[in-house]
């Protein structure tokens, strides 16, 4: 059985490593990798507000001269509901789940979606699956999502290819 950090390495290694197969060959230096580790993980996370959503960026590196990966700690807390979400953006959303658990939905379509088309109040239609600590579940680009039950607060990670470089550095 792996532990937490071995299955966020893999992800890590397997985020950083793909883009970089599937382009022009490699620099004759190689790029120089970045760490994050648990402890830093779990630090980041134990800060993030307990009063709100919290999904914020521990660490956005650029992998090639034109891609970016960003590593990101999320705190949910079970009291504070949030509606569902659709990014009109090509990165994809890799959650990574460390702590508690909810339901899930993904796909489908907006209810009560706002005038952008990017908020709405529920999903109709999606997908619903029950979240525990090691799940993963990738999220394609311009794919809704919605958390629609919380049985606890939850703390996850997101791991975003950003193959646009909407992704600030850090």
């Amino acid at each position: 059985m792996s532990s937490p950090r071995n299955a966020t390495l893999t992800i890590l290694f397997l985020l950083v490593a793909t883009p970089a197969f599937s382009q022009a060959p490699a620099p004759a230096t190689p790029p120089v990798a970045t760490d994050v580790t648990n402890a830093d993980i779990q630090a980041f996370i134990d800060a993030l507000p307990r009063d709100r959503i919290s999904d914020r960026p521990i660490r956005t590196v650029e992998v090639t001269g034109d891609y970016r990966v960003g590593v990101y700690g999320v705190f949910r807390p079970m009291a504070v509901p949030g509606g569902a979400i659709l990014h009109r953006a090509n990165t994809t959303e890799i959650y990574y789940m460390r702590k508690g658990a909810g339901t899930l939905v993904t796909g489908g379509r907006l209810v009560d979606a706002n005038e952008a088309g990017t908020r709405g109040s529920t999903i109709e239609g999606g997908v619903e699956r029950r979240i525990v600590p090691g799940d993963v579940v990738v999220i394609p680009g311009h794919t809704p999502h919605w958390w629609k039950e919380l049985e606890t607060d939850i703390e996850y990670m997101i791991f975003r290819p950003d193959p646009d470089n909407r992704l600030q550095l850090r």
